[in-house]
């Protein structure tokens, strides 16, 4: 495996795959790998002759500078993981190199940007769109690879894909969970002992919501959701939403889309988790 830290580099890599007739796999990470990145690797290396992952905590996507401070960067650690699943490029840029001067780009990304993560977290799914966009023009892939936890993150690239004319594929896989339900994160790695013992119940939570719905409003189901997850200690829901899984609107009735999916954020202590399940799909 490759370790490139320049751009330039990159793209002469890149060049060099294609113009042997080589197809490129690109998956997007922050780093702090675990087994949700690395089913994205391995989905990328069934579907490609080169796969390429970047790892790269981006400060244009954070709205909370703690936030981005504690966030876990194991670069060490996540090199051998990718060095191990058959990674052909890890792509460690630093700062300085993906943003030798401020992006002041803003993107028109419509309604899919402007609820949940977008109503809670301004500003940052047009840093996602940042720095997507600059890893779509360096590596100008064939395919690019992301996780469904971040279910309204997929929606909010394919609409920068739509804006920017990127000629690629936009692959979205499913969670990967621990064996308690606790979809992976590299956040999950800041939760105490009892913490960690606490977060699965949100999973747990949302499959219990399956068959609640069946016979309770959409606003029952939200309601339902929001005061079980609450009732557990240390956890606290910022927003449970049912909504749309085409555009991310909300949805007041069932029969309001034929892909109906309920997104969830919750705070375990200082721990911000989301999660999602589809209800109709």
């Amino acid at each position: 495996m490759k370790i490139i830290r320049t751009i330039l580099e990159l793209k002469s890599f890149v060049s060099a795959a294609k113009t042997d007739g080589k197809t490129v796999g690109l998956v997007p990470t922050m780093g702090a790998l675990h087994n949700g990145h690395l089913s994205l690797v391995e989905r990328a290396r069934k579907e490609n002759d080169i796969v390429v992952v970047s790892v790269f905590v981006n400060p244009t996507q954070f709205n909370n500078k703690e936030d981005l401070r504690t966030y876990p960067r194991t670069e060490e650690h996540d090199c051998m993981l990718l060095e191990k699943i058959g990674c052909d490029v890890a792509f460690i840029p630093s700062v300085e190199e993906v943003y030798p001067e401020p992006d002041t780009r803003v993107f028109d990304l419509g309604k899919v940007a402007e609820v949940m993560e977008g109503k809670h977290r301004p500003g940052h799914f047009n840093g996602v769109a940042q720095i997507v966009s600059k890893l779509f023009a360096m590596v100008e892939p064939d395919r690019a690879y992301f996780g469904e936890k971040d279910f309204q993150q997929i929606a909010v690239i394919r609409r920068m894909v739509e804006l920017e004319g990127f000629k690629l594929q936009i692959v979205a896989c499913p969670i990967v969970r621990e064996a308690d339900g606790l979809a992976l994160s590299s956040r999950n790695v800041r939760l105490s002992e009892e913490q960690r013992g606490i977060a699965p119940n949100i999973a747990k939570t949302l499959k219990g919501s399956l068959e609640y719905a069946k016979s309770h409003t959409v606003a029952e189901t939200i309601g339902f959701v929001t005061d079980k997850i609450n009732s557990y200690p240390q956890m606290e829901v910022e927003y449970y939403e049912i909504v749309n899984g085409h555009d991310m609107q909300p949805v007041t009735d069932w029969n309001d889309s034929d892909y109906v999916v309920g997104c969830v954020t919750v705070y375990c202590g200082d721990v911000r988790l989301i999660d999602n399940i589809a209800y109709k799909k």
